[in-house]
């Protein structure tokens, strides 16, 4: 699919299944922390919006301004964290890579830096973005 052509109706239409949107200070900024930490893709990032893909699956950003009419915009708080208690998990993202990549971001915190968890199998890291969300890059081990 040609995520940069498609208008924004059919961008909607083609979203399947669960999708994640997350609302962000600094759109720009949050697509070059993804790219950087995680390797995703953008596309038609503007200073309002961008469809990031990772592993082919979409995820939604939108600035804050955008939401001024949508009844989630009084309850963003003034500083990060967001999404207290929500991990939004990578998989097949180098949790090495990813926490080597989040270093360079002053505003990002590893809240575990990469770990072997052998009872899930995987090698993963906690990264907390500027934005607050809490990051979770994992391979097999």
């Amino acid at each position: 699919m040609d995520y940069d052509r498609l208008p924004a109706p059919e961008i909607g239409h083609a979203l399947r299944a669960v999708t994640v949107n997350l609302l962000v200070r600094d759109v720009q900024a949050q697509v070059a922390f993804l790219t950087a930490c995680f390797g995703m893709t953008a596309h038609q990032a503007t200073a309002d919006f961008a469809l990031m893909l990772h592993a082919g699956q979409p995820l939604q950003l939108h600035a804050d301004a955008t939401y001024t009419a949508h009844p989630l915009h009084a309850l963003l708080p003034e500083t990060p964290p967001r999404g207290a208690g929500i991990e939004l998990r990578l998989h097949e993202a180098d949790p090495d890579l990813a926490a080597k990549a989040a270093a360079g971001f002053p505003q990002a915190t590893i809240l575990q830096a990469p770990t072997d968890k052998p009872n899930h199998g995987l090698r993963e890291a906690v990264i907390l973005c500027p934005n607050g969300y809490a990051w979770v890059p994992s391979r097999r081990i």
